[in-house]
C-alpha cells in the first residue's frame, strides 16, 4: 500500500519565502543530530553544519532549535500519516491510527516524548508544539470527522473535538506513560472500539 499524500504539513511562517531544497535539508539534519545527540543537546550550529544553511538563515525561518524540530517531526508524521480519504471513515481513522502508531514506535518516538516533556516547562516550546504541530495533526481527524459524518457515517451530536481525542488520544497516551504496544493490531483494536460509539446506526 502506498503511504498517504497530502499537502505540505508545515505552515509557512513570517519572513521570506523559503528553498524547498533548503527546508528540506534542515529539516533532515535536525531529524539526524537528535538521533545522534538528542534534542537537549541539539544546537542550531549543528544543524547549519549538518544541513549548509545558514544559521542567520535558519532564525529567518524558524525562532529557535524546538521550532525547528516541531516541523521536523511533522513532517515526518505525515510521511507516514497523512489524511488517507479512502472514502470511509472507519477506514480513513485505521490507516491515520496505524501511521502514527508507525512514527511513535520509530527512533523519532522516543525524541519526540522529550519534545512534550520540554513544552511542560518551557512555555516558547508549548507554543510551537501546540500551534505547528499538534493542530496540523488534529486537523487530519477533523477532516476525517467532517467527513464521515456528511457521509452519514457518524453521530452528528458527538462532539467533533471528543471524537478525534477517542482516536487517537490512546497512542500519545502509550508513547508516554506505558510500554504497551504501539502496533497495527493495536491501532485497529482501538479504532474498532472507538467506531461502536462513534458510528451512525
Amino acid at each position: 500500500m502506498t503511504k498517504p499524500t497530502g499537502p505540505d504539513p508545515v505552515p509557512l511562517r513570517s519572513g521570506r519565502p523559503r528553498s524547498e531544497q533548503s527546508r528540506s535539508a534542515v529539516l533532515q539534519a535536525t531529524s539526524d543530530l537528535m538521533q545522534e545527540v538528542g534534542l537537549r543537546a541539539m544546537t542550531t550550529d549543528e544543524i547549519a553544519g549538518r544541513s549548509g544553511v545558514s544559521k542567520a538563515t535558519i532564525y529567518k525561518w524558524w525562532p529557535n532549535k524546538y521550532a525547528v524540530a516541531v516541523d521536523a517531526f511533522l513532517s515526518a508524521m505525515y510521511s507516514e500519516s497523512g489524511d488517507p480519504d479512502t472514502g470511509s471513515a472507519e477506514k480513513d481513522f485505521r490507516v491515520a491510527l496505524r501511521g502514527i502508531m508507525t512514527f511513535y514506535r520509530s527512533p523519532s518516538g522516543p525524541i519526540f516524548a522529550q519534545l512534550i516533556g520540554e513544552a511542560q516547562s518551557d512555555p516558547a516550546v508549548a507554543t510551537e508544539l501546540g500551534n505547528h504541530l499538534m493542530q496540523a495533526r488534529r486537523e487530519v481527524g477533523r477532516k476525517i470527522w467532517d467527513r464521515g459524518v456528511a457521509r452519514g457515517e457518524l453521530r452528528p451530536e458527538i462532539d467533533r473535538e471528543i471524537a478525534v481525542d477517542l482516536i487517537f488520544g490512546p497512542a500519545m497516551y502509550r508513547l508516554l506513560a506505558t510500554n504497551a504496544p504501539l502496533d497495527d493490531a493495536t491501532a485497529d483494536a482501538l479504532v474498532d472500539a472507538a467506531m461502536r460509539g462513534l458510528a451512525a446506526g
